[in-house]
């Protein structure tokens, strides 16, 4: 298939079980013809408040709901994607202009998604406890359970338009909540494609409500109203710090920026890990919370990891996302792209060495590597979202790990060493939410405890931790005297 666009559809909201026609639609574009592909409704507050008003509604149905149900229906979504799984893979190679292979694999990890949310439905418990270990607390039994918090407000990026929603909507059915969910504003596509599959899987309605438009608006309206329990966000550590702000005793689980970065010690048969770099610094264009963005090399492998690296790069295919040799296409919009050239020549003024890309055609940008530079740069010390890495040379592993550390972000990071003291100090010292020995920071599967310290965020998705996030632990103290 190629991006050729016959129709454009009028997409609409999903409230209450129902697709509502909106007040105001926008034209969405393709990031990579610039045609547009749809026409997505512009959620006002007075929409966004129906649509809570449906999760509000819906809540005790979800809650009483038993957990072979919440099952089935995530299973049942499990088999209509599967069924339908290339249709999914060309929406998001549309909306986000992820090359087509890319695609279909973010669709095989949404499928895997849903089933471990499915898994994870059943094996919701808590734990008796021994009240007599304390003074007092003879012929009393005491247990725990986990209730669903109630209602989930949503807000997902562009990045991961499947994925990344079935991270939040998988364990929020899987423990009993209700949804409203606000996809990225250029990809919500998506979005409604879940939606559809999950009303026909017997999710009730009003559980699983979709509201786009602005962030002013419907994000707002999610944030502030008392009524929503939670707030369950991935994006920029700006717009994070402004929704903890705003949200009061909401719950809030925040998946925020990051630089991510792999350490290289000597010793390393470089073959092997040049082409896993290649991939974690440009795979879907670097716009991949931990892509690859900093690599701290050791001296003694330092001029021939660089030349292996740009020679793996220049192999890379760009072009229209639909072509199935296409790796790298179009960033998101063309406002990214002004970005970051500005950020490419100010790493240039400053005596940076751009070894490969540094131009962009229409809103490609050509996957760059850049040498020596300075580490207060934008492109070292601010997340790039987009194909560039830079390559720094380090005396040993220590000094690699002090200028890891030498960040306000802490996602994920990656060493390569041969030296199994080396690799768990590393894992003892590096500020980080995960540390992967031997892998780059990109290495991600969906049932792994996932997310950051520092402006990278707060709380922990993956299946069983978003499912701990998503709900409440309740005590029973029952006295037998």
């Amino acid at each position: 298939m190629t991006e050729s666009i016959t129709s454009v559809k009028k997409q609409h909201l999903l409230i209450n079980g129902e697709w509502v026609e909106a007040g105001e639609y926008s034209p969405l574009r393709s990031p990579y013809s610039g045609e547009i592909i749809a026409e997505v409704p512009m959620a006002t507050a007075a929409e966004t408040e129906l649509a809570i008003e449906a999760a509000v509604n819906a809540r005790q149905e979800m809650a009483k709901m038993p957990a072979h149900r919440r099952a089935e229906i995530l299973e049942n979504l499990v088999h209509s994607l599967q069924e339908r799984a290339e249709e999914a893979a060309e929406i998001i190679a549309l909306e986000a202009a992820k090359p087509i292979a890319t695609a279909r694999g973010e669709v095989s990890r949404t499928i895997e998604t849903y089933k471990f949310a499915a898994e994870e439905a059943k094996r919701i418990h808590g734990e008796t406890l021994p009240l007599d270990a304390a003074r007092g607390g003879e012929n009393r039994l005491a247990y725990t359970v986990r209730e669903p918090i109630g209602v989930i407000g949503a807000i997902t990026p562009f990045n991961f338009p499947m994925n990344l929603v079935a991270h939040k909507v998988g364990p929020a059915i899987a423990s009993g909540n209700t949804i409203v969910l606000k996809p990225a504003s250029q990809t919500p596509l998506s979005s409604f494609f879940i939606a559809e599959l999950l009303l026909e899987a017997g999710l009730p309605k009003g559980a699983l409500n979709v509201v786009t438009g602005s962030g002013r608006v419907t994000g707002d309206k999610l944030v502030t109203d008392d009524r929503v329990s939670m707030i369950t966000f991935t994006g920029s550590p700006a717009v994070g710090i402004g929704i903890r702000s705003k949200a009061g005793l909401k719950r809030v689980t925040l998946e925020l920026g990051s630089n991510a970065a792999v350490i290289v010690d000597k010793d390393i048969d470089l073959d092997k890990i040049i082409p896993r770099c290649v991939t974690g610094a440009f795979a879907f264009q670097g716009q991949v919370c931990i892509a690859l963005q900093r690599a701290y090399v050791h001296e003694d492998v330092y001029e021939e990891f660089v030349g292996k690296l740009v020679e793996e790069t220049k192999k890379l295919v760009i072009g229209n996302p639909f072509d199935e040799q296409t790796d790298v296409s179009a960033l998101i919009s063309a406002g990214d792209v002004e970005r970051t050239l500005s950020w490419i020549e100010e790493a240039k003024n400053h005596g940076a060495k751009v070894v490969a890309g540094g131009h962009a055609e229409g809103n490609i940008l050509y996957p760059t590597i850049i040498l020596e530079a300075d580490a207060a740069l934008k492109v070292s010390c601010n997340e790039v979202f987009a194909p560039i890495v830079v390559v720094n040379k380090v005396r040993n592993v220590e000094q690699a790990i002090e200028q890891v550390n030498d960040s306000r972000y802490g996602l994920q990071a990656g060493i390569y060493t041969n030296d199994v003291t080396t690799a768990l100090n590393a894992a003892d010292q590096l500020f980080v939410g995960g540390v992967m020995i031997n892998d780059i920071p990109t290495f991600r599967v969906d049932n792994m405890p996932y997310g950051g310290v520092k402006e990278s965020g707060t709380g922990r998705e993956g299946l069983k931790y978003a499912i701990e996030e998503m709900t409440e632990m309740k005590l029973v103290v029952w006295n037998r005297n």
